[in-house]
């Protein structure tokens, strides 16, 4: 059997550090494998750390003072010819103390984190997501971004696709406030709009345009899906209902099921939540005021 099907079991030393032959130059590290202490040069002689150390001290003080590790590591290569790795250099710096200082990338639009709200009216909430359907004909993946009412728990707007972006998403937004009728210059009170971290979410794209339309964008905590529950449980049933119910065959197939299959449970699919009222009705009831709405904690 090859060697390597077993772990050997060893101090850490190397056969020349045992016998304190030509090996015993090498010096054992905190944590992991030994540390040779030094390097080889291109005709094969070792360069001890301490003389690659005070290499390091005559390139920083002439031409290589603005330089960080990565730099040094070339110049060590090309000017005193030695077989090195930028790890390295990066360790002998940091043992010197003349490691740059690391720039701090600020975020030019700080993420606001989702807290916890109470909800008792339709479109003071909104949460998004996206998921994905297979297409067995053709072996390809469809995206579905839907965007629901935590209140009523309608899926005002929707995208279906064989792609998904940040553009998407945006239509998505804009169509929802077109169909609940909420004119960004007029309405005082426009939704919070909730979302995870996905890569259509935290694009330059999607924070400008939410801005642009006076939106509260909330992105919940990384590993928290419940602070999305309610969009979570809508693509739970639809999985349950509409996904693994057909067989698509072709996109347009599965373009045609799913919008089939959204209209019913807009309006014709009786939700146990809402009293057994489907979502439409519901929010038709409380804008009608023929039914008080009970408070939701999201």
């Amino acid at each position: 059997m090859a060697r390597s099907t077993y772990y050997a079991v060893t101090d850490g030393r190397d056969d020349g550090e045992r016998s304190g032959g030509e090996g015993s130059v090498h010096r054992k590290a905190s944590a992991g494998r030994p540390v040779p202490g030094y390097s080889l040069a291109y005709d094969g002689r070792r360069i001890p750390d301490e003389t690659i150390k005070s290499w390091i001290c005559d390139l920083i003080e002439g031409d290589g003072f603005p330089y960080g590790y990565r730099k040094l590591t070339v110049c060590l290569k090309e000017d005193y010819f030695l077989q090195i790795n930028h790890k390295k250099v990066y360790r002998l710096c940091a043992e010197l103390g003349v490691l740059l200082p690391q720039r701090r990338i600020k975020q030019r639009r700080p993420k606001r984190i989702a807290k916890r709200m109470q909800v008792d009216a339709p479109n003071q909430l909104w949460e998004m997501d996206i998921k994905y359907g297979y297409i067995a004909g053709t072996e390809q993946f469809f995206f579905q971004l839907s965007l629901i009412d935590v209140m009523d728990r309608e899926v005002i707007s929707y995208h279906l696709g064989l792609s998904c972006t940040a553009k998407d998403a945006v239509s998505v937004l804009k169509q929802a406030l077109r169909k609940r009728n909420l004119d960004v210059e007029k309405t005082s009170r426009l939704p919070v709009v909730r979302t995870d971290n996905g890569p259509q979410f935290i694009a330059k794209a999607f924070a400008r345009a939410c801005e642009e339309l006076r939106l509260d964008h909330q992105r919940i905590p990384v590993k928290t899906p419940n602070m999305n529950a309610h969009i979570e449980s809508f693509h739970a049933i639809l999985e349950q209902e509409c996904y693994s119910r057909h067989e698509f065959m072709s996109f347009q197939d599965a373009y045609r099921q799913v919008s089939e299959y959204m209209s019913y449970y807009n309006e014709r699919r009786r939700h146990g939540s809402l009293g057994d009222v489907s979502p439409t009705n519901y929010h038709l009831a409380i804008i009608s005021k023929s039914l008080k709405p009970e408070v939701a904690a999201a």
